[in-house]
């Protein structure tokens, strides 16, 4: 029995390798699971294009928004792992979203074949500039005076934002209302054109907004300042390190991909994240390049699931 085993995983691999070395031989769809215009689409696009050109195969950048990523990431989950269909995966599909939802139809540690963590993103609360306020002091306070009377804008029900918010919440002693969205794209919309004060993001979407001065960043979740707003705290600095948490953009593909097939898009997604061209592109949006191996991306993203299946706990988060 054991020698069937050792003979059968052999040959598992030497088919898989014998497929890779044909990979790809038609365009791949890289899932996007929110709707246009967010962090996770604009990540995407970065990438796509050059990844294309190192696979020599188009890559297609397609948008599955709903859930706060989950029927994104249940398209992908649901693929043949044949390295055709990859999709974007985000804190919000792979962790917060399953530990504030277990009913969902995947199991973000086990349905998926984590291929590489490409980037690690600030995420930023800010507020319209009609907001009665311009700092963070003077939003505590006003919230404290208010409380109920804010509504806050995230991409969606169990999502990064959605979860950081409700901790700063608790953390703050502040009560705003939450509006989820399906996806940042709408969210900055609606923030930026006032019919919702606050909002809770990734900050590569939010970024263009408060540079234009449509949006005032009150902190950031990163391990620094960032370059970018050099005048914007971190949650760390004003006393609350449990919201510092910058998001994650990586590739991951359905379970059960061969290992030479997930080697060799690990290695072509590293090659594209060694482009100064990109490498500019990326840090222009506040974030840095990740571009860690498939093992070390499994272990990030049991890490994450587990932070936030305790903040959850802890909070007693429900769907709204």
């Amino acid at each position: 029995m054991f020698f069937l085993r050792i003979l059968l995983i052999t040959f598992a691999f030497h088919i898989g390798d014998a497929y890779a070395q044909t990979y790809p031989s038609k365009p791949i769809r890289l899932l996007v699971p929110f709707a246009p215009g967010g962090s996770t689409d604009l990540i995407a696009r970065i990438v796509a294009d050059p990844l294309g050109k190192a696979l020599g195969q188009p890559v297609v950048v397609e948008n599955k928004a709903g859930g706060g990523g989950v029927i994104g990431a249940l398209e992908v989950s649901r693929a043949a792992p044949d390295g055709y269909t990859l999709g974007l995966a985000t804190a919000s599909s792979a962790a917060t979203n399953p530990a504030i939802n277990p009913a969902i139809a995947y199991k973000p540690l086990t349905d998926f074949t984590p291929v590489i963590n490409m980037v690690a993103t600030p995420n930023v609360l800010a507020i319209h500039p009609s907001f009665p306020a311009k700092d963070m002091a003077g939003f505590l306070k006003e919230l404290r005076a208010k409380p109920g009377r804010y509504d806050y804008a995230s991409s969606g029900t169990g999502g990064i934002g959605h979860l950081q918010m409700e901790l700063f919440k608790q953390l703050s002693n502040t009560f705003v209302v939450h509006i989820p969205y399906a996806g940042a794209g709408p969210a900055l919309r609606d923030t930026v054109g006032g019919q919702v004060p606050i909002i809770f993001d990734n900050l590569p979407s939010a970024l263009p907004h408060i540079q234009g001065k449509r949006l005032v960043a009150l902190a950031v979740a990163a391990p620094e300042r960032v370059a970018e707003l050099p005048d914007v705290p971190t949650f760390k600095e004003l006393g609350m390190a449990p919201v510092n948490r910058p998001a994650l953009y990586g590739i991951w593909g359905p379970k059960a991909m061969p290992a030479p097939l997930v080697a060799q898009l690990n290695a072509a997604v590293r090659k594209v994240l060694q482009d100064p061209a990109v490498i500019k592109r990326i840090e222009a949006t506040g974030s840095r390049v990740v571009a860690n191996s498939p093992s070390e991306f499994a272990a990030q993203l049991k890490a994450e699931y587990e932070i936030y299946k305790k903040v959850v706990d802890a909070q007693k988060l429900k769907l709204d």
